[in-house]
């Protein structure tokens, strides 16, 4: 099953990357109305929350939601979404108990696709069509 996950979580980071790369730096700070978001902003947002889950869930030690100062550079950010995703796979390499990683995982990848979703939308309001998605195929979905 371990593997199953890692495939997955690989996938998400692709597509999530792929979403990222889409949009130029000068349009990281647009955002889609008053009071959301910008586009750089939620991907920060992404990042901090798969660090979140991660810890909280994966790692089940505890942490209060405090994110840190949005990084404002598209390069800054797509590092720190890169290194999101690599702490995420190395903690589930590590992990034991199959159940808590199937639902941690589970949950984190639930929040990246809900707002990466918000970010598909950013790069539709720009004339940008979204990367191709790859998803989980069903076989793979099944075989976890």
């Amino acid at each position: 099953m371990k593997a199953q996950l890692l495939k997955i979580i690989h996938d998400s980071r692709q597509y999530t990357l792929s979403v990222a790369e889409a949009l130029s730096q000068k349009d990281y700070g647009t955002s889609m109305a008053k009071g959301t978001m910008s586009f750089g902003e939620l991907m920060n947002h992404i990042a901090y929350g798969i660090h979140w889950w991660e810890t909280s869930f994966v790692n089940g030690k505890e942490i209060e939601w405090s994110p840190p100062a949005a990084k404002s550079s598209k390069k800054e950010v797509i590092a720190l979404l890169s290194g999101a995703f690599d702490s995420l796979e190395k903690s589930v390499q590590k992990g034991t108990d199959q159940d808590q990683l199937l639902v941690a995982v589970w949950a984190t990848l639930d929040h990246v696709t809900h707002h990466r979703g918000q970010a598909v939308v950013h790069l539709r309001k720009h004339g940008i069509a979204p990367p191709e998605y790859v998803g989980v195929s069903v076989s793979q979905q099944l075989s976890v």
